[in-house]
């Protein structure tokens, strides 16, 4: 089985649009095949071809609700066919009136969800789902949802094309403190400006760290400048990149967004210090309105054409 990395991991989701953890999966059951990863991924129609990825969307929204002791949150994604329906008053109070259902039944999976009572309502989730779908006269669907406790900040951004929910522990000092609000909605802020698949290097699994390392080690011994470069200097370079990677792909490791002299975990320790407290982010979940469903296409241009045919 081939080790898949991050970078191979961000190279198929440039090339298709697919979100980072469906290509993580279509590449280990390719085992790193991209050509068969792609194929994997266009029959479960999570992806069209590479020059159509910048047209894979699908209209809808995130949405984020938060318990009103703030203990608990659920972010879920509902699309539709138009980004009219995701801007429409009663398409907007459903989803809000879902992540209700949620909170309060709490179930596994969406199949468990439309059978819970709607809120505040005789009829199940699917019921009024296809309600919905009969007044506004689009197609709907819930395609995911998550349920994260305990301490939490959220963020939607652009009304709704990107949710974040970023899981905390804190000690009450720090959790009490009056800047504590602002420090966690700038950690959710940073999730959202640079997505990445690990929260830390610890959370990186070694055989990535190993595949590469192997990559690193190639790339150095492939340099003829490094020909007679000792192995220990080798090493230390090996190293060296490896740092970089996890700069790039862990959250914890990348530079901060406010303050790119930070990385985010300096940024941690430091609003720990000012808080008087102490802080550590424990996880983090993003969703991306439509990512890898692929958006409706409308031939406008066509459709205009025929207009002006009828009018003659």
């Amino acid at each position: 089985m081939a080790a898949i990395t991050a970078s191979m991991v961000s190279e198929l989701r440039n090339k298709t649009g697919v979100g980072m953890m469906e290509c993580k999966k279509a590449l280990t059951e390719a085992n790193g095949n991209f050509d068969e990863a792609i194929k994997l991924l266009r029959e479960k129609g999570l992806s069209v071809a590479a020059k159509k990825a910048d047209r894979i969307a699908a209209e809808g929204v995130v949405d984020i609700l938060v318990n009103d002791d703030r203990t608990s949150a659920a972010m879920i994604e509902v699309n539709a066919e138009t980004d009219f329906v995701a801007k429409n008053a009663k398409f907007l109070e459903f989803v809000q009136n879902v992540l209700k259902t949620i909170l309060a039944e709490r179930p596994a999976t969406v199949e468990e969800l439309l059978t819970k009572n709607y809120v505040d309502s005789d009829m199940t989730v699917e019921a009024k789902l296809k309600d919905m779908i009969f007044t506004i006269g689009e197609n709907m669907n819930i395609r995911r949802f998550v349920i994260v406790d305990g301490l939490v900040s959220t963020y939607i951004h652009g009304k709704g094309q990107t949710g974040v929910i970023v899981n905390f522990e804190a000690d009450d000092n720090a959790k009490n403190a009056e800047g504590f609000a602002q420090f966690a909605k700038n950690i959710a802020l940073q999730v959202a400006a640079v997505p990445v698949l690990y929260l830390n290097k610890e959370s990186v699994p070694q055989k990535d760290i190993d595949e590469e390392k192997s990559i690193i080690m190639a790339q150095l011994k492939n340099d003829p400048k490094n020909e007679k470069k000792p192995a220990n200097i080798i090493e230390k370079m090996v190293e060296g990149k490896l740092g970089k990677f996890y700069e790039k792909n862990c959250l914890l490791e990348q530079s901060y967004i406010k303050d790119d002299k930070l990385s985010v975990g300096a940024y941690v320790k430091a609003s720990s210090a000012e808080l008087g407290g102490a802080i550590k982010v424990v996880g983090y979940t993003i969703y991306e309105k439509g990512e890898g469903l692929q958006k409706r296409e409308d031939d406008f241009a066509d459709e205009i054409a025929k207009m002006v045919g009828g009018n003659k």
